[in-house]
């Protein structure tokens, strides 16, 4: 994969998309797939962690994208953070944001720089279990089902707009780390066939406005 995406032409016409992200990358890496199998007609055209450690910049290493490393702890507050974040997604002319594990609270100075542009995946069904521990919360409360959710990111955290979701059973011996994993490999699927169809939304949108 790694090869393909690298030959691909840069192709400038293409929506650019900002990856936020933390640690591992699993995400990015199942939308870097979906590009480069053209179910997303899209380029990544850069990355941003905040961890120094995180493997996610090694992910984006090997596909030969920019990854930028804004450490959270070096800036005096979110709002900094954010205007940081909001400079290099600008220098990359990026045109959606997408978080992927990104373990941050965003604020307005990024929400209203993107309204309606920064999609995030949550490992539940919301409105169910939102905010941190989502998965340990499903456990607690003993549901049967739980899941992911895509979503667009508004001030309240995980009260976006729903763009899509799927559901995953919650087995009996069910730990946090065996349902995180199974939650993770549908989000794997949903995330990027629901990048696809918002660009689609967009772009139709646009088609429609001229």
């Amino acid at each position: 994969m790694t090869s393909n995406y690298l030959t691909q032409p840069s192709q400038q016409n293409l929506p650019q998309l900002g990856i936020l992200a933390s640690g591992n990358g699993s995400n990015f890496q199942a939308i870097a797939t979906a590009i480069n199998e053209h179910k997303i007609c899209a380029q990544i055209g850069v990355v941003i962690y905040n961890n120094p450690h995180a493997f996610v910049q090694l992910r984006a290493q090997k596909l030969g994208i920019p990854a930028v490393l804004l450490d959270h702890r070096q800036f005096a507050s979110r709002e900094d953070l954010d205007y940081a974040i909001l400079q290099t997604l600008q220098k990359y002319h990026i045109d959606l944001v997408i978080m992927a594990g990104w373990m941050r609270i965003v604020t307005p100075v990024l929400i209203s720089a993107y309204s309606d542009r920064i999609l995030n995946i949550h490992p539940s069904l919301l409105p169910s279990f939102p905010g941190n521990r989502a998965v340990q919360q499903a456990l607690d409360y003993g549901v049967k089902i739980t899941g992911c959710t895509v979503h667009l990111v508004i001030p309240e955290v995980d009260r976006g707009k729903i763009l899509a979701q799927a559901a995953v059973s919650v087995l009996p011996d069910d730990t946090v780390e065996t349902l995180q994993n199974r939650i993770h490999a549908v989000e794997h699927e949903i995330y990027p066939q629901a990048i696809a169809e918002y660009l689609s939304e967009i772009r139709a949108t646009k088609s429609n406005t001229t």
